[in-house]
């Protein structure tokens, strides 16, 4: 294993994407010295996988003022520890990285939420962003039939992007009302943005049915998916297909904000005007405040950005930007929350805990996530509770106790280097050179 590596920054910011692109382009203008560490190797978090190559304007816009600002790019590296105050420590592949900090952006965005069903864990159904993901890297999906499915307007951009690949999508299924979809549409007057990608997708689309009220039920096949069985309405449909992509909206990554200290309400983190946590010099911006799109997290990283930066004219001048954007995840949040009747689609027998091979039967004896975890090893996986926590959440409502870290998997030998660390008082001073 690698020696370790040290560096220092007046604002961090944590998370690549677009809240924490914009955060550190303007931290970095308002002259402070600022890093930018995402876990991977380009910028552009999930919603800019490609920003380096094929990336749309906004994406290059936000590159180029981080690397003419200045902005240090740690990328490849995943944090997976708050060693001190001041001091975060990430993982390389083949060494750890200290990385000491006067002022931190938490910028870790959002996961896609999973809901376990008969047959979900089959090869080729997979996450409606991660098979979009894959597809970017090189997965061959040309000709191939896909069902995208769940809930969230991830599911459109997902079908666009696969059918620009020359996928064939066969169906949109989402599982929020036509009613509930149509107060969504109205809500969006007025916000020209949003209606303007709306209607590109909708003509993207024309060809795909968009299928309200409904969702998968199972998935069948051998050796990978063959069919997926769709309630439509109330009414069963057997669909013949190659992929079942599938995705019930997001989830903000509050972990590393947890392990911070910082205080969460309703499960996101909790933050004032100018994106300040509760936690003295932490701040946080983009979905882990709340699930609001690519414009809010753009405004709330500029915030948090020039606040941490010390410009707090400017910061204060973009408030009632980021107040009008609020009033659209508001309406995001509302449209697309569950339904009940979706607590109902797992089985005893369906596996909900994928790392652990935990069944639904196995939990459902368990008041909470504790005694679940102590006794089923639910959650003790390679994903630490990524996926089956907002499942068991949903299911049972159940929350976990607390977050230690590593916050990710972590190598034997990051660990050992984390314990023999050195005691506080015998470290390199936070900002020092």
């Amino acid at each position: 294993m690698g020696s370790n590596g040290r560096s220092n920054f007046d604002v961090l910011v944590v998370g690549a994407g677009p809240a924490g692109m914009a955060a550190a382009a303007r931290a970095a203008e308002s002259g402070a010295r600022t890093g930018l560490v995402d876990e991977n190797f380009r910028p552009g978090g999930q919603i800019w996988r490609s920003a380096c190559e094929d990336a749309p304007t906004d994406a290059r816009h936000w590159i180029q003022r981080c690397t003419s600002a200045g902005v240090t790019f740690l990328c490849g590296m995943r944090v997976v520890d708050h060693l001190k105050p001041g001091v975060l420590t990430a993982e390389l592949m083949d060494r750890t990285h200290e990385i000491g900090y006067q002022q931190l952006v938490v910028a870790t965005g959002a996961r896609e939420r999973f809901l376990p069903f008969s047959g979900w864990t089959l090869p080729n159904v997979m996450g409606a962003g991660g098979l979009q993901a894959m597809v970017k890297s090189g997965l061959p999906i040309q000709g191939r039939r896909v069902v995208v499915a769940g809930t969230g307007p991830l599911l459109l951009a997902v079908a666009a992007s696969l059918q620009k690949h020359r996928a064939r999508v066969l169906m949109v299924c989402e599982q929020a009302s036509w009613i509930t979809l149509a107060r969504f549409a109205v809500a969006l007057i007025g916000q020209t943005g949003k209606v303007a990608q709306a209607a590109q997708l909708k003509k993207e689309l024309k060809s795909v049915p968009f299928v309200p009220n409904s969702w998968p039920v199972a998935a069948e096949g051998n050796d990978v998916i063959e069919t997926v069985t769709i309630s439509r309405a109330g009414k069963l449909e057997k669909i013949a297909c190659d992929y079942l992509a599938c995705g019930f909206h997001l989830v903000p990554n509050t972990e590393l904000a947890a392990l911070l200290g910082c205080k969460l309400a309703n499960d996101y983190v909790q933050v004032d005007d100018l994106q300040r946590t509760t936690v003295p010099g932490v701040f946080c911006a983009g979905e882990p405040t709340g699930i609001g799109g690519v414009e809010l997290a753009l405004v709330e990283g500029q915030i948090a950005g020039l606040a941490a930066g010390g410009n707090i004219g400017a910061a204060k001048d973009l408030s009632a930007e980021s107040k009008k954007l609020k009033k659209f995840a508001v309406h995001l949040e509302r449209t697309f929350q569950l339904r009940k009747g979706l607590q109902f689609l797992a089985k005893p027998d369906t596996i909900v805990c994928r790392c652990e091979d935990v069944s639904y039967s196995r939990l459902e004896r368990y008041q909470n996530w504790r005694s679940a975890k102590l006794q089923t090893r639910c959650g003790m996986g390679a994903c630490q509770g990524r996926i089956c926590g907002p499942a068991t959440h949903f299911l049972f409502n159940w929350t976990p106790d607390s977050v230690r870290p590593p916050i990710f998997p972590a190598r034997v030998e990051s660990l050992a280097a984390l314990a023999s660390h050195p005691e506080p008082e015998q470290q390199t001073a936070v900002g020092g050179h």
